[in-house]
């Protein structure tokens, strides 16, 4: 795990971005395609935005998967992570196919079944993931399984989470927060090639601290990044602010 601490925001996402891109630029010359994984939330803003701009990218020949969505929100939703993909993403480039979660799904087991089959077929090049401010992985809170192999599954949400969401701004009320999603399971996001993590924001500094610094553990899912070699961890100034002082970090 490689971590890289940026001057701002904005570079952060730049920095991202631009590893992200050779990462698939590297996939499409080798294979003639790339499979990636994209994930939402305020962390991926900047990310997400320098990535679309980025010169060069064949993404006629890269193939996205929705790393999570909540169970029973709809598309027109403010907080629906298919809504946020597709204004900032996948309207903005030209893919070769994107495969959303449906949350809305009747048979929310079909619906993790139809996602698994279509990735076990399409291995992930790279992965671009955030952190909660609990250390999930994805929509995997703690205490998160690290066993499964089934790549798609139904997880509950705990206060933590839900309350991200809520200071966010993704939600008006917490009572209005589901309490389950459909998400990428650990070990799923782990048979990614590579993985790029992008961290901004002070509130991640205590769970960017244990994530890098403290045991792998189930109580901090993301902490199974550290066995992952091709990871890359991009932060912020706030958000390494809790690092050790001794934390080498390369830009």
């Amino acid at each position: 795990m490689n971590v890289v601490i940026s001057k701002d925001t904005r570079e952060m996402g730049e920095l991202a971005a631009s590893k992200a891109g050779e990462l698939i630029k590297q996939a499409v010359a080798e294979r003639g395609s790339a499979n990636i994984v994209v994930a939402t939330g305020a962390s991926q803003f900047e990310t997400l935005a320098a990535l679309i701009v980025q010169k060069d990218i064949p993404w006629e020949q890269v193939t996205g998967f929705h790393l999570d969505e909540y169970i029973g929100i709809s598309t027109d939703h403010p907080a629906s992570f298919c809504k946020y993909l597709s204004e900032r993403f996948v309207s903005k480039v030209p893919l070769k196919a994107f495969h959303f979660i449906d949350g809305m799904a009747k048979q929310v087991a079909d619906e993790c079944s139809r996602l698994s089959d279509l990735i076990t077929a399409h291995p992930i090049d790279v992965a671009l993931i955030g952190i909660g401010e609990n250390g999930h992985l994805a929509f995997n809170d703690p205490p998160a399984d690290f066993d499964t192999e089934v790549p798609y599954l139904v997880v509950s949400l705990d206060e933590a989470c839900r309350r991200q969401q809520l200071g966010e701004g993704w939600f008006s009320t917490f009572e209005e927060i589901p309490t389950q999603a459909i998400s990428m399971s650990v070990r799923q996001i782990l048979k990614s090639n590579a993985i790029v993590c992008s961290v901004p924001d002070e509130r991640k500094a205590d769970a960017t601290a244990k994530v890098i610094e403290g045991p792998i553990t189930q109580d901090v899912p993301a902490s199974i990044l550290q066995s992952h070699l091709a990871t890359t961890i991009f932060l912020d100034p706030p958000a390494a602010s809790k690092l050790s002082e001794s934390m080498s970090a390369t830009r």
